[in-house]
């Protein structure tokens, strides 16, 4: 496994539709690995794949429960909203407070071709909502309510 150079805000490959994953194969499971390492080595919680300069649709994420590898995620219901401070690995000291759903459904493929569906809420909703994001050219300081510079603040998570 490797570590990823990880995109910064400003980079063309953060702000475009990332591309579906058409077919899983060691290529695409290498990646995996290598987000997620990456991911681990910058203390990140999530990680999608334009982060490292892919414009593919797969994330990985990991809250402390287990890693989770979603490729082509759609997110299918969403409930609830919750509004909590967010940072990201691409947006290096920014942290901000962002509105999200506090419950979703979620289907995305499993990097075993094994089409998934689970419900997520807490903290696991809201950073596959916000790699979602990252897939469809948004960062969350295009959404946030406030910026502010700085380190993270005790329970505050990087994304």
């Amino acid at each position: 496994m490797s570590v990823l150079e990880v995109k910064t805000a400003g980079e063309p490959v953060l702000k475009k539709i990332s591309e579906p994953v058409k077919k899983i194969d060691k290529r695409i499971k290498k990646l995996l690995d290598d987000m997620a390492e990456t991911m681990y080595a910058t203390e990140g919680i999530g990680i999608a794949a334009p982060q490292v300069g892919v414009n593919l649709r797969m994330v990985v994420v990991d809250v402390g429960n287990k890693r989770l590898d979603l490729i082509n995620p759609e997110i299918t219901s969403r409930e609830g909203v919750s509004i909590d401070t967010e940072g990201c690995l691409s947006c290096p000291d920014l942290f901000g407070d962002v509105e999200r759903a506090e419950k979703i459904h979620v289907k995305f493929t499993t990097r075993y071709h094994k089409e998934k569906e689970i419900d997520a809420e807490g903290l696991l909703a809201r950073c596959i909502q916000h790699e979602v994001d990252h897939l469809d050219g948004r960062l969350f300081i295009d959404i946030a309510k406030n910026i502010r510079k700085g380190k993270p603040q005790r329970g505050e998570q990087v994304k």
